[in-house]
């Protein structure tokens, strides 16, 4: 019952209990094991009487008495929880459960369960839960739009407002917000937090204008955008409320983190909350073990690739930022104030998978200079990378971490050396410390650009380094199989990293420099670059749908082998391919052969540089 407790505790709503009321839960549970296609339960036919929590498996419910025959509207992985509207309600109001495949799933009796959704945490998950639509729409993002989270009407204000009249109407409609309409088709937004900090603690008296302390120009989100990306937005930037307006600039509502609890990718609230609440590397560790099974989650609920790995990577930053200050609050001798901590590679295109290790950089203040300090300042990011080892994360064995000289050095340094490697880019590994760099997004510190990148915007006056860098770039062939594969007789197997997702992220990057963007994500770069001399629309498209294939083939594998206790890896089984997928991989690898070549061609004779 240990287990089933720990295990409640991971998904919502369980997840807000003590662990005293999880042990009383879990000691009145009972486990099922069910075949695929064995009927859990039939809500409509009799009165449910218990609460189903998904453990391993998929479960499929049916929510429409009419629909019964037909495909199910919603299937639960892991941590699903059906069955609930029924029980509360003491009326046969569905859904039908079956299992999909062989599935464990432990079932509560409803009065061990009414106290977990009479609380603020229950209420939650219901309101979520019943206000998303149970059918998919097809014409819609899978997850629904974020204008169904929507709860209530905006708490709106004026810019003439004092402080204590913006906080009066937040009490009155019992909201930690409120908006102030700008004029010019742009909202600011004054939180509660933002009273304590600007107003409070900086010792203001209430009576000044809300418009001395509010935050100006808010981020917000049109009508229409998918829910996930709204999500990834509140995540990216901490925002306490989201805006949003229809096109034209008109107010419609605001969300906030725990209006996303039930849509798919809300796991990761809950549990990047907990991993910033983590008071030691033990608790860290824990949180830090349900990551995995958050990527699986959204894996079988069919979300997009791109967010699912945009998910990942933000609970990944959430992780090492954790780490980052634990260590950091037990060394006197370091300054956090002084430090920009960069990561790099897959993480910091916000495409990190299941085996992505964890790359990273820093940035010192110039008064940072002394090399004993700096010395100091690696000793305990080293301790970091301990930390996040026993996270389950695994660090860049190449050496492109924070600890590491190379990767540890004061902004004027890293300027310094990316004009070195722009100038001489065959000198001290200029190309492979340009193509690292430049995928460098800072997640501690300052948030401006990177020296290197910096630096690179100039790269269009050094036809010669872009053409170099472009041969790099194309150096690393997209196949399926290598001649040390054929050597070795490992005609069975394909790295779907090396041979073919590596090829395409280095022409996006290539591609996105050329033409002076500062994306960081594959899909953008490839966007931006579209129609360029070396890319042309048609091909950046082409990418674009392939990078995308690949990596819901990778990632997809890699939940299975999580199913099967393996460790996650991207060199995939074939054979453990469907037909259909073992054809996509071997189509995406010769539409990004053939871009490849083209590419190569071109670069013989087109301009490049300042003379396009």
């Amino acid at each position: 019952m240990t287990a089933v407790a720990q295990f409640l505790g991971l998904h919502p709503p369980f997840d807000a209990l003590v662990p005293a009321e999880l042990d009383r839960l879990a000691a009145r549970a009972t486990i099922g094991e069910f075949a695929a296609g064995a009927e859990i339960f039939d809500g409509f036919r009799d009165t449910v009487e218990e609460l189903g929590v998904v453990i391993t498996g998929e479960v499929g419910l049916w929510s429409l008495p009419d629909h019964l025959d037909g495909e199910p509207d919603e299937i639960l992985g892991p941590g699903g929880v059906f069955g609930y509207f029924s029980l509360l309600t003491n009326a046969a109001r569905g859904p039908r459960a079956v299992a999909m495949s062989a599935s464990t799933v432990c079932r509560i009796p409803s009065d061990s369960v009414h106290a977990v959704f009479s609380s603020m945490a229950g209420a939650r998950f219901l309101a979520g839960q019943l206000r998303l639509p149970r059918r998919i729409d097809p014409v819609r993002p899978r997850g629904g739009i974020v204008d169904e989270l929507i709860r209530t009407a905006p708490v709106v204000g004026t810019p003439t407002m004092s402080v204590s009249e913006a906080a009066r109407l937040m009490t009155e409609r019992r909201r930690d917000y409120v908006v102030i309409p700008a004029g010019d088709g742009t909202v600011g937004v004054l939180t509660d937090s933002d009273i304590r900090s600007r107003v409070v603690a900086a010792g203001e008296s209430g009576d000044i204008p809300v418009s001395r302390v509010v935050t100006p120009r808010a981020r917000t989100v049109v009508t229409g955008t998918p829910a996930a990306d709204a999500l990834l937005q509140i995540l990216e930037h901490g925002l306490g409320c989201l805006p949003v307006v229809e096109p034209g600039g008109r107010l419609v509502g605001v969300v906030g983190p725990g209006d996303f609890i039930s849509a798919p990718g809300g796991a990761s609230v809950s549990l990047r909350h907990q991993i910033a609440r983590a008071r030691s590397v033990e608790t860290l560790a824990e949180q830090a073990g349900r990551m995995p099974f958050v990527v699986a989650d959204l894996v079988r609920r069919g979300q997009p690739s791109h967010e699912v790995t945009a998910m990942l990577s933000l609970v990944h930053d959430a992780v090492v930022r954790r780490a980052l200050e634990l260590v950091l609050e037990r060394h006197d001798d370091v300054d956090p104030d002084k430090l920009t901590w960069l990561s790099l590679g897959s993480n910091a295109r916000r495409e990190a998978v299941l085996s992505s290790d964890v790359d990273s950089a820093v940035a010192f203040d110039e008064s940072v200079s002394d090399p004993e300090q700096i010395a100091v300042y690696r000793a305990a990011f080293a301790e970091v990378d301990d930390v996040l080892r026993a996270c389950g994360l695994t660090i860049d064995v190449n050496g492109a971490v924070a600890s590491s000289p190379l990767f540890a050095r004061t902004h004027a340094q890293w300027r310094a050396a990316a004009a070195q490697w722009l100038a001489t880019p065959l000198e001290n590994k200029g190309m492979i410390m340009t193509s690292l760099m430049l995928d460098g997004r800072p997640i501690w510190g300052d948030r401006g650009l990177s020296g290197v990148a910096e630096v690179f915007g100039d790269l269009r006056s050094h036809p010669g380094t872009l053409r170099l860098l472009l041969a790099e770039s194309l150096s690393h062939k997209a196949r399926i199989r290598s001649m040390r594969d054929v050597l070795a007789r490992r005609g069975g197997t394909f790295d779907i990293k090396t041979h073919a997702l590596t090829p395409l992220v280095n022409i996006a990057r290539w591609a996105s420099l050329s033409v002076e963007s500062l994306e960081l994500d594959t899909r953008s770069r490839l966007r931006v670059a579209g129609g360029s001399p070396m890319l042309t629309e048609e091909n950046a498209g082409v990418l674009i749908e392939v990078f995308d294939v690949l990596q819901k083939i990778r990632i997809t594998y890699q939940v299975a082998q999580l199913d099967r206790r393996e460790s996650a890896g991207d060199v995939l089984t074939m054979r453990r391919l469907s037909p259909l997928d073992r054809s996509l991989v071997a189509q995406a690898v010769r539409e990004v052969s053939g871009i490849q070549r083209r590419m190569i061609n071109l670069s013989h004779y087109a301009p490049i540089g300042e003379q396009d």
